[in-house]
């Protein structure tokens, strides 16, 4: 089959969204089928090889930018566009990061929306004129729906099936202020006729997009997560002296670090845990210092201070490393999640999981059988869950084995390739 898969990079974060579409990429690859691999807004950057084609950014963040405030760069000559373009300048005008605060997008994000009606219409016109010269492909995947705007102009140029994949934009789409968010949602569920089908990464999400976006039932298809677990091995069981409890994750207040700060405060002041270590990781965007600053304080306030670490943002060997070096790890996150790649890293790499009871979570470690729910992400619960873990050895370590196991049984690439696939093929018999 021959693919045609666009996938949206963040600069210098290692961005889970880019990470599944690479990885999905790669394996397809290695089983013969045909797949180009486009980046949009920034190159990607991912843990492992990069597939994505690296001499060209489309909808590029510098000139997706200029267009929005300037009539002047809205009708620039195609050599500035390819300048504009270039991965290099993007990266160096970027300082390796941009913003993704959706509080700061929401005109950009309607007027991209808008398609050929915007500032970003000659971006869809670039994208055209690079795919006329090249061989048309069976189908094409957009990453997410806020790229909808490329769905029927796509369809239109190039006369094959369009799917989108449904990974988490529903946080972005609900961060945006008013009155762009309905705006932008209106956009979206104008334009879903266009699609041929929707790639939900999780039963959860297929359910919640469903409403969401007022998505038809028949139009959406679940190919769950999967991860490379060649180099993700499990650990030793011993538990580490001391006691280590892991975060893996951006470091961000939807992520919840805050929440497993709390959970260890109430693990070691009131539920008698001796001195044990809270290590996190993760990238860290310049506009979330403060966050990560207030919850160290909180913690030096506690008198804990000691006893957390941050990491910063590691690259995979050193991210193995830091499964092997954790006892459990929990990101008790207060957004409904539809991924979670951190917790079948962790779960392949035999390390167990406490994760509050909802989103993805339940379905995740349900198949699995690799660790607990906790009744919500506050700290009170996420506790709970923990000192089970802790004061429970040997169930710690079959939580582990399980969890190592189940990854295997139902979260690998493969698993992936192979949802995705049968998605691909609905599509392309008309099966929607």
């Amino acid at each position: 089959m021959k693919i045609l898969s666009l996938t949206a990079g963040a600069a210098s974060m290692y961005c889970g969204s880019c990470m599944r579409d690479n990885a999905l990429a790669a394996e397809l690859v290695r089983q013969g089928h045909d797949v180009t691999l486009l980046p949009f807004y920034t190159p990607t950057l991912t843990d492992e090889a990069n597939v994505s084609r690296p001499e060209r950014v489309f909808f590029g963040g510098i000139s997706v930018y200029l267009e929005q405030h300037s009539s002047l760069f809205r009708k620039a000559p195609r050599f500035v566009d390819r300048l504009l373009d270039a991965p290099g300048v993007i990266k160096a005008f970027t300082s390796g990061s941009i913003s993704v605060d959706p509080k700061q997008l929401g005109a950009m994000t309607v007027s991209t929306l808008r398609g050929r009606d915007g500032h970003q219409r000659k971006e869809i016109e670039k994208l055209l004129e690079f795919l006329a010269d090249q061989p048309r492909p069976d189908i094409v995947n957009i990453p997410y729906t806020l790229l909808i705007c490329l769905a029927a102009p796509l369809k239109r140029a190039l006369g094959c099936p369009i799917v989108i994949t449904l990974q988490g934009e529903d946080l972005f789409l609900e961060g945006l202020p008013e009155p762009y968010r309905a705006e932008a949602l209106g956009l979206v569920r104008s334009q879903v006729a266009d699609v041929d089908l929707f790639i939900a990464v999780s039963e959860y999400y297929a359910a919640f997009m469903r409403d969401y976006l007022a998505i038809p039932r028949e139009k959406i298809r679940v190919a769950t997560l999967g991860v490379n677990t060649a180099d993700l091995t499990p650990g030793t069981d011993a538990r580490h002296d001391p006691f280590t409890i892991g975060y893996f994750a951006r470091v961000a207040p939807e992520k919840g670090l805050h929440n497993l700060a709390d959970a260890y405060r109430v693990l070691r002041r009131e539920k008698g845990l001796p001195a044990s270590r809270l290590v996190a990781a993760g990238y860290l965007a310049p506009e979330h210092r403060p966050y990560l600053d207030g919850i160290a304080g909180r913690l030096r306030d506690w008198g804990l201070a000691d006893e957390f670490v941050y990491r910063g943002a590691v690259e995979r060997t050193k991210k193995v490393q830091f499964f092997h070096d954790i006892d459990v790890l929990s990101v008790p996150s207060p957004y409904r999640e539809p991924k979670g790649i951190y917790l079948l890293e962790a779960m392949a790499c035999g390390v167990p999981v406490v994760q509050p009871n909802h989103g993805a979570f339940p379905e995740m470690i349900a198949k699995t059988g690799g660790g607990l729910l906790a009744r919500s992400e506050a700290g009170a619960d996420i506790a709970e869950a923990l000192y089970d873990v802790w004061r429970d050895p040997a169930r710690a370590a079959e939580l582990g084995a399980r969890g190592a196991a189940g990854v295997r049984a139902h979260y690998t690439v493969g698993h992936m390739a192979a949802g995705v696939l049968a998605a691909y093929e609905a599509a392309l018999e008309g099966r929607v």
